[in-house]
């Protein structure tokens, strides 16, 4: 009775590269998203492109961001046509 064991051990998710976080820091500056949305980004194309390892995957974070430097984005414009197509959706409610 005195031992107060964990009744089930799951493993724990390895700690995140800081490179790769900061790359996707950056991604998400660039973009006007979270890091978390930038990682998830960065993750489900590595999963489409095969890259596992975290150097692979730290490469096409930084390659995501000179794409998006690149293409001159205006994340002003970009806000503001998000905000116009969330206004413009039938189900958006503004108000309860």
């Amino acid at each position: 009775m005195g031992s107060t064991a964990p009744l089930f051990s799951a493993p724990m998710p390895g700690i995140p590269d800081r490179s790769f976080n900061a790359a996707c820091g950056h991604l998400a500056t660039q973009l006007g998203i979270s890091l978390a949305a930038a990682r998830r980004r960065v993750e489900i194309l590595a999963a489409k492109e095969g890259l596992r390892d975290t150097a692979a995957k730290l490469a096409l974070a930084e390659r995501l961001l000179e794409e998006t430097r690149a293409s001159g984005l205006d994340r002003g414009q970009l806000f503001d046509g998000q905000l116009r197509s969330v206004g413009e959706d039938d189900l958006f409610m503004i108000e309860d």
